[in-house]
């Protein structure tokens, strides 16, 4: 486990300046393990009792104020017996007693007046409380906060941690104005704090721990794949390697391939961790982010500015703009959930896309989802739920059902740049036993309504992404979805093109 204090360094600094924040980061990354540390940092030094607990069990109140007050005060009383504390520093037993929506006020009020030390608080899973609760607890703690300067006992230091910047919070209590502004004692920066994925060179200071106290290697190849295929999620980087380590059982070095493994292991298995990102792909909020970058359009809605807040703070896509899916093996799940309809439809064998040698038939599995577009695709359009995306999703649930038996995709997509690029690796044995890499490019764009033909920017396009690759010939796909395109039955037509560098490739329109 990496130091997590270094993780917040703003956070300590913060807290002696007796100030309200938050601390907000995507699910599984360390932020209950760094405030736990922190607080028994804090609170070894004398002159703080600093207290971690969770909001979570009071999420089942919603609307009902006095029973979320219940919740959470029973949670602080626990939490605080577990610490070990000196019967000085605890809460008072029982907690005073006071009208349903004031209760938090003057419990964390009379605990403040008889402590012997400031107390700090860390609201951890503060997602959890939801509707009147949150808007109650939230004015509650603005009330205190505020009377603090008139000798008003409350806590020094409030920390909200949960999964949402600060503004969510605002937004959680509607635009009433006759409802307090419960966010103003946290306004202390222009951004919240938020923990970040780990470095390259923390994975690898992570990973280091482990040879030391095994002596087994990750090779530097595996860390960086690692890095490349995880961008530093903590969750990914330590369910990879316990894959490798302990599922895979590998005893000896661990490389690169072993690691292109483990990502697919856990992705097949949908571990808890995918499959929550997985449930997210329909929330509305969620779709409006998702569906322009599979689909690789622009955002239109001016309305959209909170969406893509609320997208980056689950930790769905990347920090800065352009848009884009925050790391390879989301990416990679993203489109498999959302292509699993069209791969119930696929019977072709897997099996026969291989050509003696080894190598994958490129050609046919073009051919064969020629066949495959014009018997479904109509209704399996129709049928998308990101509809705007329809075409991405079929082709790339085709291409996931016969190529990732024995090969790879790779895929890039990112709002605004109006294509899907992929990369097909297919490993196989060489003449001479030697093991190579088969690597075939495809690029995805789409034909809509009232646009010109796509043909000369995608041929520029893929120049740049076969140059990219070091790659002499690529393949074009573009789907016409305008409403004059040929009948369905006729759709399917090859044609060779010369990209402008001079490449020959070939044009699939569908």
């Amino acid at each position: 486990m990496l130091p997590p204090t270094p993780r917040l360094p703003e956070a300590r600094a913060l807290i002696d300046m007796d100030r309200y924040f938050v601390v907000h980061a995507p699910r599984q990354t360390g932020k209950t393990t760094a405030l736990r540390t922190l607080a028994s940092e804090l609170t070894a030094e004398g002159e703080v009792a600093a207290l971690v607990f969770s909001c979570e069990r009071a999420k089942v109140a919603r609307d009902d104020v006095g029973w979320g007050e219940s919740m959470l005060l029973d949670s602080i009383r626990a939490a605080a017996r577990r610490s070990g504390w000196p019967d000085e520093l605890l809460p008072p037993d029982p907690w005073p007693q006071a009208t349903p929506g004031s209760r938090i006020d003057v419990a964390l009020s009379e605990w403040c007046r008889r402590s012997p030390r400031r107390v700090v608080l860390f609201f951890d899973e503060i997602d959890a409380l939801q509707g009147d609760s949150l808007i109650s607890f939230l004015c509650q703690l603005r009330d205190g906060h505020n009377a603090r300067p008139e000798g008003h006992p409350f806590p020094t230091s409030v920390i909200l941690c949960g999964l949402r910047d600060v503004r969510d919070y605002k937004t959680a209590v509607g635009a009433d104005p006759g409802r307090c502004n419960p966010t103003s004692p946290f306004n202390i920066v222009t951004e919240s704090l938020r923990l970040g994925d780990f470095t390259a060179d923390q994975i690898a200071e992570l990973y280091d721990q482990h040879t030391q106290a095994t002596g087994q290697e990750f090779t530097k190849d595996a860390i960086d794949r690692v890095f490349e295929l995880t961008q530093g999620q903590p969750w990914l980087v330590n369910a990879i390697a316990h894959e490798i380590t302990f599922n895979m059982g590998v005893t000896g070095a661990i490389v690169s391939e072993q690691v292109e493994d483990a990502k697919e292991r856990l992705i097949r298995a949908r571990a808890t961790h995918l499959d929550a990102l997985a449930a997210r792909l329909h929330e509305p909020r969620v779709k409006r982010v998702m569906e322009p970058i599979v689909a690789g359009a622009h955002y239109t809605d001016r309305h959209i500015t909170d969406d893509l807040s609320y997208a980056r703070d689950l930790g769905l896509i990347t920090q800065k703009p352009p848009p884009q899916v925050a790391n390879p093996i989301y990416r990679e799940v993203i489109l498999r959930v959302l292509g699993d309809l069209t791969e119930q439809n696929i019977h072709a064998d897997p099996h026969s896309f291989v050509l003696p040698d080894g190598r994958f038939d490129l050609a046919r599995l073009l051919e064969e989802f020629v066949v495959f577009w014009r018997e479904h695709g109509e209704v399996l359009i129709q049928q998308e739920g990101y509809h705007e995306a329809a075409c991405q999703i079929i082709l790339m649930a085709f291409l996931h059902r016969l190529v990732n038996g024995g090969g790879y995709l790779d895929r890039e997509y990112a709002a605004g740049t109006k294509r899907l690029d992929v990369l097909i690796r297919w490993p196989h044995t060489g003449p001479d036993g030697e093991r190579l890499i088969q690597r075939e490019a495809m690029e995805l764009k789409v034909w809509r309504a009232g646009e010109n033909d796509p043909k000369p920017e995608g041929l520029a396009q893929l120049d740049r992404y076969l140059d990219r690759l070091t790659l002499t010939t690529g393949v074009l796909v573009i789907f016409d979805r305008r409403p004059e395109a040929p009948p369905w039955k006729d759709r399917g037509s090859f044609e060779q093109a010369t990209t402008p560098s001079g490449r020959q490739v070939t044009v699939l329109r569908g």
